[in-house]
């Protein structure tokens, strides 16, 4: 997962952007992997080292995020069953603990760092008992179990995938999705073109760059919507919800919806 705390002076974005995140890595893929398990190696397995020293924001995160998914979940045409959701970039469960397990009858968790997914079965109390699997692995590799999600949840680590393998992800993740299931992308976006970070070893793309790849990954778009309230100097944070379609189409800003 990535840090929320994602800021940069506009004197700074204007001369790191890139149009393509490959054309910010100086390294190769390995190393720019390898940098990122041994950042998140080293941050403590806690709420505010989830977000970067932002463990002040997480009800504000989590009330968002729930207000916003609850409009697509229930019974009836069209909506998204409550059974199983994945939690990716899961971390100690945050997200899990807070928002995925109040909704759904059973979660899984994915995390590159084993120490985290250790914490997560603490953290989350006798709440556990509901999650399935604690998968650890990173999202480059991941496999989700086919039609086994009605929510595929991804917040904060988009970054530290290189584009090739966002959009593979994005379409494993597809084939991991229930009928009316929902992929959800909650990210920071930067102002203009990919913005890395040496600190993570991860980007922040802007909001046309993502649509771009989740276009290439053949999922549609389908709502977007602003997550507000966080501190000014951390970067917008839209969520997307995407289903797999025919037709694309993208709204502005915010919160997505893609079907599949």
């Amino acid at each position: 997962m990535t840090d929320c705390n994602k800021r940069q002076s506009a004197r700074a974005r204007k001369q790191r952007s890139c149009t393509k995140m490959e054309d910010c890595l100086i390294e190769d893929q390995t190393t720019f992997y390898s940098k990122a398990e041994l950042y998140w190696k080293e941050v403590p397995p806690t709420v505010d080292g989830m977000l970067g020293g932002y463990g002040s924001i997480s009800s504000i995160d989590i009330n968002g995020s729930k207000k916003f998914l609850q409009k697509f979940l229930g019974e009836g045409e069209g909506k998204t069953g409550m059974g199983c959701a994945l939690d990716c970039g899961a971390g100690i469960g945050r997200i899990t603990k807070r928002l995925l397990l109040p909704l759904f009858r059973t979660v899984d968790l994915v995390d590159v760092t084993q120490e985290f997914l250790d914490k997560a079965r603490t953290y989350l109390g006798d709440e556990a008992k509901r999650v399935e699997n604690y998968f650890c692995c990173g999202l480059q590799d991941f496999q989700p179990q086919p039609e086994r999600y009605d929510v595929i949840w991804i917040q904060w680590v988009i970054g530290h995938l290189t584009d090739d393998h966002l959009v593979e992800f994005l379409r494993r993740c597809r084939s991991g999705l229930r009928p009316n299931g929902l992929i959800v992308v909650k990210d920071n976006v930067a102002y203009e073109g990919v913005i890395p970070d040496d600190v993570d070893s991860s980007v922040c793309r802007d909001l046309n760059v993502l649509r771009r790849l989740v276009d290439q990954a053949g999922l549609n778009i389908i709502y977007e919507e602003q997550q507000q309230n966080f501190p000014e100097e951390i970067y917008q944070v839209p969520v997307t919800i995407s289903k797999a379609v025919e037709n694309n189409s993208g709204e502005e800003s915010g919160w997505t919806i893609i079907e599949v």
